[in-house]
């Protein structure tokens, strides 16, 4: 199996609570098709570099899954359909880091949202 890591953002129209569901749900979908995801963070409601679909801000999150590619694919294919997914980024790695996500790094708010 290899390594992803999956970045997600959602519409800034749908709450916090929403969108943290929908990326628990793109989790659970990966651990149903054999997969494991080994992290899974909320980066918050953040401005976007350009306007996409008349919005300036979206949800971040981001997710490292272990699995195959039928499973990635899989996902992919679900993210594309999803309407409340704006855009996605998958990128292969060669190991996963013990430390929060670069948005965390310079940051008091990873204390927030891991407790």
């Amino acid at each position: 199996m290899a390594l992803y890591e999956v970045t997600l953002i959602i519409r800034q129209d749908v709450p916090k609570a929403d969108a943290n569901k929908l990326a628990d749900s793109y989790a659970k979908l990966v651990g149903e098709l054999g997969g494991k995801v080994e992290k899974n963070e909320y980066w918050g409601l953040r401005n976007l570099a350009y306007i996409i679909n008349k919005s300036r801000k979206g949800h971040y999150s981001f997710l490292a899954i272990d699995s195959d590619a039928t499973a990635l694919k899989e996902l992919e294919r679900k993210l594309r359909l999803d309407e409340n997914v704006v855009r996605h980024l998958t990128v292969r790695v060669e190991a996963f880091t013990d430390t929060p996500g670069a948005v965390f790094q310079n940051s008091s708010s990873y204390e927030d949202s891991a407790a």
